[in-house]
C-alpha cells in the first residue's frame, strides 16, 4: 500500500471564508490573533477563530457554510483532515472544533476561555466592513480575557502585547 504525502494545509483565504459565512447569514464574532489582528496587533496568524451564535437557526446556516467549505476536522497528523459531519446537531456536541476548509484552517470555539461565548462577546464587540460584510471582532479587553484564562505560553506574549496597544489608545 502506497502512502500519499498529502499537500501543506490550505493557506487562510479570509475573503472566501468571511463572503461565505456572510452568505449563510452564520452570527458569530471573531476572535484569537486574527480579530486583535484588524485592531492593529501585529503578530501574523494561519488560521480564523470564531464563536458563532448557538441557538438552533444559527447552527442550520454554520453548518451549511461549513458543508460549501468542505470542512473537516483539522489533526496535525493528517493534515488534510477528518471526514466531519457538519449538522447543526454534530456541531452542538462539542465547544471546540479545529477544522480545514477550503478557506484555510478555522476553529470554532463556542466558549473561549474566560468568556460566556457569543452572548457576552458580541454586545461589545468592534465592527468592520470587509469584503461588503459587517464582521464583529471580540474587542482587545475581551481577546485578553480569554487568553489570560487560556494562559498558553503563546497567549500571555499576545497578552503584553495587546495591553501595551490598549495603553498607547
Amino acid at each position: 500500500m502506497t502512502h500519499v504525502v498529502s499537500e501543506s494545509v490550505a493557506p487562510l483565504d479570509p475573503e472566501l471564508l468571511f463572503k461565505t459565512l456572510a452568505r449563510h447569514q452564520v452570527e458569530f464574532v471573531l476572535i484569537g490573533a486574527l480579530a486583535a489582528r484588524l485592531q492593529g496587533f501585529p503578530r501574523f496568524t494561519r488560521d480564523a477563530d470564531i464563536t458563532p451564535a448557538r441557538d438552533a437557526t444559527n447552527l442550520l446556516h454554520l453548518a451549511a457554510a461549513l458543508r460549501e467549505l468542505d470542512a473537516r476536522i483539522y489533526t496535525e497528523p493528517i493534515p488534510e483532515g477528518l471526514p466531519f459531519d457538519c449538522s447543526p446537531q454534530m456541531l452542538g456536541r462539542a465547544d471546540i472544533w479545529n477544522l480545514i476548509t477550503k478557506a484555510g484552517r478555522l476553529d470554532l470555539a463556542f466558549n473561549p476561555s474566560g468568556t460566556g461565548g457569543f452572548a457576552d462577546l458580541a454586545p461589545n464587540a468592534v465592527r468592520f466592513e470587509v469584503y461588503g460584510h459587517t464582521l464583529l471582532a471580540a474587542r482587545l479587553e475581551d481577546i485578553i480575557r480569554s487568553k489570560e484564562a487560556a494562559n498558553r505560553p503563546q497567549d500571555r506574549q499576545d497578552v503584553e502585547v495587546m495591553r501595551e496597544m490598549l495603553k498607547r489608545r
